[in-house]
């Protein structure tokens, strides 16, 4: 049996982004309920954006881990940056490793970590990389696999961007849903301080997940948030968590009641029949963007013409808004729009 099967879905995994003492460890630890938090998480070694700010407190925080499990009985979790990490963090018998976001982009350092773990029984998650590339989370997947490591999950916690939203890493969550359609069989756990990057944002993220069946949630949890020596504005109390917990809803996987089928697919049929004209409007749309290209290349005209996209682009700003539609999946839509005419123009104005 996995360990994974172990513990009741959802997954719940709380405490500091950071160990800052012994103190603070316990004291979080004593006001969590390991009835519904079974695993405990305590940043160790912190990589940061820039030097000079806190990087964790180093090995110390390993023993501060294990008297949290000694003493309350919570399974205990750090990430590892290399393999170093992972001997000392076994040495201390910490029961589950994650690999980092920063990690994860590099194959390298994947491989030096899944080696260093070869044949382990201890749960290892990976995150996924910062940049949105599934590829190389599934690649960080299988390398785990090829040292014979059974207990394996995958934690989300969102994508960089250069342009920031609401969130400060924005979840695409169609790629860890497409994770999940990789691997059905590997638990699957968001992590929505890092998604959200404020702690008002946190239920929303949370519930969102649970929505798409995700395995469980990882929630950084302090003591005292705001005096955090590192993502302070992400952390909550204990007492916000179980408060969080008790506003969660567990979505049923499906449902057999005949007459929500029957209303389930006559909805999803409506939808096939618009998604074909949809299709039939873009392939339409590219027509009209070949013969451009045709014109433009007759007349030597350059493919990108910065006032033209102005105009289009607002004007589906204005257009789409009216419908009700978030500014985010316009400018997602036009820019993949406009990214593929322009790139229909290029293979036009090439051509011998």
């Amino acid at each position: 049996m996995k360990l994974w099967e172990t513990y009741t879905k959802p997954i719940l995994v709380a405490g500091p982004c950071s160990a800052e003492s012994e103190t603070q460890m316990l004291s979080i630890a004593e006001q969590l309920d390991k009835s519904k938090t079974p695993i405990f998480r305590a940043g160790i070694w912190k990589p940061r954006t820039k030097p000079g700010s806190f990087e964790g407190v180093g090995t110390i925080g390993l023993q501060w881990l294990a008297k949290v499990k000694q003493e309350f009985g919570f399974a205990v979790a750090t990430e590892v940056a290399n393999a170093t990490h992972v001997k000392e963090a076994l040495d201390y018998d910490i029961d589950v490793l994650w690999i980092g976001a920063r990690s994860t982009v590099n194959p390298f350092i994947v491989q030096e970590i899944a080696e260093s773990l070869r044949d382990t029984n201890k749960i290892i998650l990976v995150k996924n990389p910062v940049n949105p590339d599934l590829d190389l989370w599934i690649g960080a997947i299988e390398r785990l696999q090829q040292q014979n490591i059974k207990n394996i999950g995958a934690i989300h916690r969102g994508f960089s961007t250069y342009k920031k939203n609401k969130f400060r890493n924005n979840p695409q969550w169609q790629i860890p849903l497409d994770f999940k359609h990789k691997f059905p069989n590997i638990p699957l756990i968001c992590d929505p301080s890092h998604i959200g990057g404020r702690r008002d944002l946190i239920l929303e993220i949370s519930q969102q997940a649970l929505n798409f069946e995700f395995d469980g949630l990882m929630i950084e949890t302090h003591n005292n948030p705001d005096e955090a020596w590192s993502d302070s504005k992400q952390q909550i109390t204990p007492t916000t968590l179980h408060e969080i917990l008790e506003k969660l809803s567990l979505r049923k996987h499906d449902d057999e009641n005949l007459d929500y089928k029957n209303k389930l697919q006559l909805l999803r049929s409506k939808i096939d029949e618009l998604d074909h004209e949809v299709w039939e409007n873009f392939h339409e749309r590219m027509k009209i963007a070949e013969e451009i290209g045709l014109l433009k290349k007759t007349h030597n005209v350059a493919t990108y013409q910065p006032e033209r996209w102005k105009f289009i682009y607002e004007n589906a700003q204005e257009s789409l808004s009216k419908l009700g539609l978030s500014e985010d999946f316009v400018q997602r839509v036009m820019h993949a729009i406009h990214q593929e005419s322009l790139e229909v123009q290029n293979r036009i104005i090439n051509e011998d």
